[in-house]
């Protein structure tokens, strides 16, 4: 196992932490909207069917 293939298993690493870390701030953030905000934008609507994630 090269350098190469180490940084890019850290990378894909990193770059899955930011998505998750990105996700819940965007969640906290709609869950802090007006009701009637959220519901006129669809939210949480959109993610209902998405279930929790097996990663």
């Amino acid at each position: 196992m090269n350098g190469y293939t180490i940084l890019r298993g850290m990378q894909h690493y990193v770059g899955k932490i930011r998505t998750m870390r990105n996700e819940i701030r965007t969640q906290r953030f709609m869950n802090s909207l007006p009701a009637d905000i959220r519901k006129d934008i669809g939210w949480p609507d959109m993610y209902a069917d998405r279930g929790p994630r097996g990663n």
